[in-house]
């Protein structure tokens, strides 16, 4: 019954236009390290789910979906900080997510100057009462 109020207040309460309001993401290359940084800030009392759970469970986990660029080749997959673990009461799951802000990260193998790399991030956003429907955000991230 629980999961059932939570799912109703998730559709009644929660709107796309909120997510983006408690995540605000900065895209960016870094040349020292040849990476693509993939920056989210979260306001305060919300959380960001990692990429790595399990999304039968409930929530949608972070993830990112980039343009073929024949240009551009990366190395290795995104990466991700140490996630903080805890029980998620929405859930009723000990899950993985992050809180304040995170950087995640993509190694760059290829790419010449003026190279463009374009896809979209995936996201949910938690706080302790309710949870925000999936948001896609588009990004642009031009080689220097």
């Amino acid at each position: 019954m629980r999961k059932l109020l939570f799912l109703c207040s998730f559709l009644l309460l929660g709107s796309s236009l909120f997510a983006q309001d408690r995540v605000k993401w900065d895209f960016s290359y870094n040349p020292t390290t040849k990476e693509i940084q993939l920056k989210a800030s979260i306001s305060e009392g919300w959380h960001l789910y990692s990429q790595y759970i399990n999304n039968t469970i409930g929530p949608v986990p972070t993830t990112f979906t980039f343009t073929e660029n024949p240009n551009v080749k990366f190395e290795g997959e995104v990466k991700e900080p140490k996630a903080i673990h805890e029980y998620d009461e929405n859930f009723e799951a000990a899950l993985d997510f992050f809180k304040s802000e995170v950087i995640f990260s993509r190694k760059v193998a290829k790419a010449k100057s003026g190279e463009v790399i374009k896809g979209y991030v995936t996201f949910m956003v938690c706080n302790e009462v309710m949870c925000l429907p999936p948001v896609d955000i588009d990004f642009t991230i031009t080689i220097p």
